[in-house]
């Protein structure tokens, strides 16, 4: 999967903190990053993630305040909806099976098994 809108590891490290923090400066984001690069690589990523419309700024004094395009729910529901659609030929229901099947080796817990339950009763409810 790539594309203008496929992020990098350090990318999507930076997309979490600001997620995390609501907005943040390239100075806070240098702070908070794992193994961080210099200073000039956070503004250079910052740039590209701007680039690529997940982040907006706004400018504060001297500093940008860098703040996420869409919401987290947002950013999560589309990723999401690209995985059914490309490999699950759009069948959410392929998708639900894929993960119950636990492939990836882990077993899911009767609480989120009953959430499951619980979400597909009120899809039902809804005529989802």
């Amino acid at each position: 999967m790539s594309g203008p809108h496929r992020l990098s590891r350090r990318e999507r490290q930076i997309m979490e903190i600001v997620y995390r923090l609501g907005e943040a400066t390239a100075a806070q984001i240098h702070e908070q990053i794992d193994d961080p690069p210099s200073y000039s690589a956070i503004r250079a990523l910052l740039r590209i993630l701007v680039d690529k419309q997940h982040l907006q700024h706004r400018v504060d004094g001297q500093r940008y305040i860098y703040a996420p395009v869409v919401s987290r729910s947002k950013a999560r529901s589309a990723a999401l909806a690209g995985v059914v659609e490309n490999f699950f030929e759009g069948s959410a229901a392929r998708a639900a099976a894929a993960l119950l099947g636990s492939a990836h080796g882990k077993k899911l817990t009767k609480g989120e098994l009953d959430e499951l339950s619980m979400l597909i009763d009120n899809a039902r409810k809804q005529g989802r």
